[in-house]
C-alpha cells in the first residue's frame, strides 16, 4: 500500500511517503489511525499471496473452504465495495468483474494479485480523500474494511502454515547493518517533524546519537545505514531524512509495513 503510518513508537512506527515532500495540510490523526492499520493488513495479506506459489493456488485444507484464489478475487471485490461506501470516488467496473467468483478463483495468480493490490489502492485513494471522520456510518464501513484484511490474512496464513510455508508475520526481519557517524553528520537531522496534525515526531541527538520520539510514545534509538537512512531495531522500520536543492534537511520519510510516510520538518533543534 503508498503512504500510511501512524507513528506511536509505544505501538509501532509508521510508514511514510515514498514522495519526498510532505503534504501541505497535515491529516487528520483519526484518519492516520485507520490508514496505518490497512497498510499493516493490506501488506500483510498481499505479501502472504505473493509467496504461494502458482501451483499452489487451488489448494484449500477442506472441500468446504475458500481456495487461496477464491479468497484473492472476493478481498478484492470486498475491497471496492466497502471503500465506496466512504467516499464519493466509485470502481470503474468492467465485463470481467461480472464473471462468477469460482470462475475469477481460477484466475492466474499474477492477475489475482495484480487486481488485489489495485482495490487496496483504491482504497488508499478512497482514505486519502476524508480529511476527517465524519460519521459513525464511515467508522462502521472502515472498521469491517480493515477486518476484512485482517480476517483472511489469518486465513491465508493458516493455509501457509498447512503447506509447510512461513506466513510473513512469522518471518524474521532483514539484518541491517548500522554504520558510525559523527554527531555533526546528525546535528542537521534534529528537530520536529509533523506526520499529521496531532501527531509530531521529535528527533535529537543525545551523547552523539540520534533518537525519535512520536507524540505520546516512547524515544527510539535511530541506526545509521547510510548518510540519511536509518532504522529500529525493536522493530521493521526506517526512516529516511530528506534534503532540498541546498542540503538542508526537509523532512523525513518514515517506512514500515510496505508502506511510506513522509513528514514535514516544522522546526529545528534549539
Amino acid at each position: 500500500m503508498r503512504r500510511r503510518v501512524l507513528m506511536i513508537l509505544a505501538l509501532a512506527i509508521p510508514p511514510v511517503a515514498a514522495a519526498q515532500q510532505a503534504p501541505a495540510q497535515p491529516r487528520d490523526g483519526v484518519m492516520y489511525a485507520f490508514e496505518n492499520f490497512a497498510d499493516i493488513y493490506g501488506s500483510r495479506l498481499v505479501a502472504a499471496l505473493e509467496l504461494i506459489p502458482a501451483d499452489r493456488y487451488g489448494f484449500r485444507p477442506t472441500p468446504l473452504q475458500q481456495t487461496v484464489g477464491y479468497i484473492a478475487q472476493h478481498v478484492e471485490a470486498a475491497n471496492y465495495g466497502l471503500c465506496e461506501r466512504i467516499g464519493d470516488q466509485r470502481h470503474a467496473s468492467v465485463a470481467k468483474d461480472s464473471l462468477a467468483d469460482t470462475v475469477k478463483a481460477r484466475w492466474p495468480k499474477d492477475t489475482l494479485v495484480a487486481r488485489l493490490r489495485a482495490s487496496i489502492r483504491f482504497c488508499d485513494d478512497a482514505m486519502n480523500h476524508m480529511p476527517a471522520l465524519t460519521s459513525g456510518s464511515q467508522a462502521r464501513t472502515l472498521l469491517a474494511f480493515e477486518t476484512d484484511l485482517a480476517e483472511h490474512y489469518s486465513q491465508v496464513a493458516g493455509y501457509m502454515r498447512q503447506l509447510g510455508m512461513l506466513p510473513p508475520t512469522a518471518v524474521p526481519p532483514r539484518q541491517r547493518t548500522a554504520i558510525e557517524l559523527p554527531a555533526s553528520a546528525l546535528r542537521p537531522f534534529a528537530g520536529v517533524y509533523q506526520l499529521s496534525r496531532d501527531q509530531e515526531l521529535d528527533v535529537t541527538v543525545r551523547e552523539g546519537v540520534l533518537f525519535v520520539q512520536s507524540t505520546g510514545g516512547a524515544s527510539a534509538r535511530l541506526w545509521p545505514e547510510s548518510a540519511h537512512d536509518f532504522f529500529l531495531k525493536e522493530m521493521d522500520a526506517q526512516v529516511t531524512f530528506v534534503f532540498d536543492a541546498n542540503g538542508a534537511v526537509t523532512g523525513l520519510v518514515v517506512h514500515q509495513y510496505g508502506a511510506d510516510r513522509p513528514a514535514s520538518k516544522i522546526r529545528s533543534a534549539r
